[in-house]
């Protein structure tokens, strides 16, 4: 055999090897797991480190990568062309066309890439040595490449830089969302993980005690009297109001109370509630949970009073409130549960309507809107336009709504069928 043959396919071969490796470095390093990555750098991996340095800059790495690429590819094509027109004549550029397409299809984009897509980051590793000096060998070629390609984009009017598809924590939750889908993440963690995530967008007016489901005692009443109902009551911190329910004057804690009651002698009705309690703290309804959290923090205070924009009253909101929104409902022996929804055999579940839409969502897997009511009675009317009655049927956002139970103004209990199967298809 002609020696010149042999070299020319040996050429070819050691070319298509290295298209494989470009094509395998790109595909690598764009699927490799940057925190991962980042993490064996800081351990002092040293093919990590150059994997976080070309990732940070994917530009120039993808530009040194194409610019072999297509080199390789061209120079193979070249030869191989060259090859089949002294066999075949002028026929031989149909022939070297087929097979070369063939040859680099598989074994220089398909193969290399389809392995590097499965191992990313033990391929970006393996690689890395490799990789660095030549994207530095080609810095020079391909910043004269990206000049002329920002001049061309800026003669388009194309030019400027592109925002971020995702934020941060909106990449952290696709990535939470896909390890759940796929059996590596169990649904309780993924809840905890985006309630963290959910913390500076999450308003206290979402998840507050609402002032009709508060406990509170007048301070106008005998001293024996309110000790009474703080030892009857289950909270530990009770807000006292005076002459108005809206006038709240003090916060009693039962802690405190007991001391005084251990270092009081006389009647209780002798006995200043008023130095007993503490000052009452209030707090926007649109304070974000983050916020509150590093309030509740820097104050040493676990509970504060809800108030809207007039200063009124809204409710009220505890630190176990916002820890909730976190690692799911607290309850102590002192708590007496309930979910609030029940299934039914029908696929329908009945919920209380005064259930928060959030809770909803995480404890069904559900999609329902929160953004312009905080609980499923307040989605039901915001939609209907009105405060339906018993019996009525709404359907919004492939949901099915049936009022069970209204007491004056309010949606106690509704019955509510989710989508099918083919409607979430």
């Amino acid at each position: 055999m002609d020696v010149t043959l042999i070299l020319s396919l040996v050429a070819i071969a050691v070319l298509l090897v290295l298209s494989g490796f470009f094509s395998g470095s790109e595909t690598a390093l764009t699927a490799v797991s940057r925190a991962r990555i980042d993490h064996l750098a800081r351990r002092g991996n040293r093919r990590a480190r150059i994997v976080s340095r070309l990732s940070a800059d994917k530009n120039q790495f993808i530009g040194a990568v194409l610019l072999g690429n297509n080199l390789v590819n061209i120079f193979a094509s070249a030869l191989a062309t060259s090859l089949f027109i002294g066999f075949f004549g002028d026929a031989g550029v149909f022939y070297a066309t087929i097979v070369m397409t063939a040859l680099v299809l598989i074994f220089a984009e398909i193969l290399p890439k389809s392995y590097a897509i499965q191992k990313a980051d033990r391929t970006a590793l393996a690689l890395a040595p490799l990789l660095g000096p030549l994207v530095t060998l080609l810095a020079p070629l391909t910043r004269g490449l990206q000049a002329i390609v920002r001049l061309t984009l800026r003669l388009f009017g194309a030019a400027g830089g592109e925002a971020p598809i995702l934020t941060a924590a909106e990449d952290i939750r696709s990535a939470i969302d896909l390890h759940t889908r796929e059996g590596h993440m169990v649904k309780h963690e993924r809840d905890m993980l985006g309630g963290i995530l959910d913390l500076a967008h999450v308003e206290l007016d979402e998840i507050m005690v609402h002032r009709k489901n508060m406990t509170t005692i007048s301070a106008d009443e005998p001293s024996s009297r309110i000790v009474e109902q703080v030892l009857e009551s289950p909270f530990t911190r009770i807000p006292l109001w005076r002459d108005d329910p809206d006038n709240i004057v003090g916060v009693l804690h039962a802690k405190n109370l007991l001391r005084a009651l251990s270092n009081h002698e006389g009647d209780l009705d002798d006995l200043d509630i008023g130095a007993v309690s503490s000052e009452p703290w209030f707090v926007p309804e649109t304070t974000s949970l983050h916020e509150q959290l590093l309030a509740f923090r820097a104050r040493h205070i676990h509970f504060a009073l809800v108030v809207d924009e007039y200063g009124a009253i809204m409710g009220l909101v505890t630190l176990e409130d916002i820890l909730e929104e976190i690692v799911g409902d607290i309850v102590d022996e002192h708590d007496v549960k309930a979910s609030g929804v029940r299934a039914e055999a029908d696929g329908s579940y009945v919920v209380d309507g005064a259930m928060t839409i959030r809770d909803l969502n995480r404890m069904l897997d559900w999609n329902l809107p929160d953004e312009e009511a905080a609980t499923i009675a307040g989605l039901v009317i915001y939609n209907a336009a009105v405060i339906p009655v018993e019996g009525q049927i709404f359907t919004f956002y492939g949901y099915t709504f049936v009022i069970l139970k209204r007491q004056r103004n309010q949606i106690v209990a509704l019955k509510v069928t989710p989508p099918g199967p083919e409607q979430t298809a």
